[in-house]
């Protein structure tokens, strides 16, 4: 499976985004209703968001990861809530990481459950209350902020400095999945990664509409042993350049790199390729996690690739250490408050 959002979503809008903005109009009214309008079912728990604002990665799961850590050094059982996607398990599951694999359960469902009790569902509020069941006192939802299916205490919009929101147009037109000030309407905070300018225009409206914003940067968690060294770097994510300027970052030369779509399982020609280059060349090959867990479980090719890649491990760093804590404290007052109202409407 490869990513949906076309190169030039990232570029000024051209002729392509503007043919196709009538169905984009279409598209973000329906969208901004379903958030307006829509049911929320309620958990009776504290749920944590994390989403974006446009289709593609931005640094939600390294940032739920982040979150996690945060409320099990505070004594909180967390579990994290995810669609799945790019898995083919359509009932609600619970992730086992020894167990499954990408092709069932999706990439990031098993990095999260490493770190947590994670829960695949292509219904949220049935994902949630199995979470519930299963005995979390926080759930994180890693996306799902438009879908507008579960009562949000705490909804942190990611947003890449590097990339923003691209041309600015809603699908299919550009990576925008909703009105921008309808998505602000319901957000409680943003989160900017990295060091570009192209976030700082929705900050700044963020700001005017009295939103906070933390930053972040993704940084290498062990790397020293390959700084200097020559390696042939492949990522199958929604942004591969944004890995390569992260290993480039840490002193190490990337004398050969490989893009694939995002989710995409690689083919044994893909793979061929890479073992090939590297060994001709004498390169370590070096990838992304999400891209390991791809290869784990499968023989022939990709079990080969995989013994002779080396994962660089990436978290999400925040500017204020006190954030994640301070955003979980938010999210337990949202919810008690939410039950509240709840308990006087019965």
């Amino acid at each position: 499976m490869v990513s949906e959002a076309p190169p030039f979503w990232w570029s000024k809008a051209d002729w392509r985004a503007w043919a196709l903005y009538p169905i984009s109009f279409l598209y973000g009214r329906a969208a901004g209703y379903r958030m307006a309008n829509a049911k929320r079912a309620s958990v009776p728990v504290p749920v944590i968001c994390v989403g974006n604002f446009t289709v593609g990665g931005a640094g939600k799961t390294p940032t739920a990861l982040t979150i996690a850590r945060a409320a099990k050094a505070k004594g909180l059982k967390p579990g994290f809530l995810s669609r799945g996607y790019g898995g083919s398990l359509d009932v609600t599951t619970v992730v086992d990481p020894v167990h499954h694999r990408a092709l069932a359960v999706g990439d990031e469902p098993l990095l999260l459950a490493r770190e947590a009790l994670t829960v695949i569902s292509r219904r949220r509020v049935e994902g949630a209350q199995r979470l519930v069941k299963e005995g979390v006192d926080l759930i994180i939802m890693d996306d799902g902020f438009q879908s507008a299916r579960l009562a949000i205490d705490y909804a942190l919009l990611v947003i890449d400095a590097t990339r923003g929101l691209g041309n600015g147009h809603i699908v299919p037109g550009g990576p925008v999945r909703a009105p921008i000030r309808q998505q602000l309407r319901y957000a409680t905070a943003l989160l900017k990664v990295g060091g570009g300018e192209a976030a700082d225009n929705i900050v700044r409206i963020a700001a005017r509409a009295a939103k906070p914003y933390f930053t972040a940067s993704l940084k290498v968690c062990d790397s020293a042993d390959l700084s200097g060294r020559n390696v042939l770097a492949f990522a199958g994510i929604a942004d591969p350049s944004k890995f390569f300027r992260t290993v480039e970052s840490v002193g190490v030369h990337i004398a050969a790199r490989r893009s694939f779509g995002d989710h995409e399982h690689l083919t044994d020609d893909e793979i061929d390729d890479i073992l090939t280059t590297a060994e001709s060349d004498g390169l370590q090959i070096v990838t992304t996690s999400k891209d390991f867990v791809r290869l784990a479980g499968h023989h022939g090719k990709a079990e080969e690739l995989a013994a002779k890649c080396r994962v660089i491990e990436v978290e999400m760093a925040f500017e204020d250490a006190l954030a994640p804590s301070l955003i979980i404290d938010r999210a337990i007052n949202a919810c008690r408050d939410r039950r509240l109202k709840e308990g006087r409407k019965a």
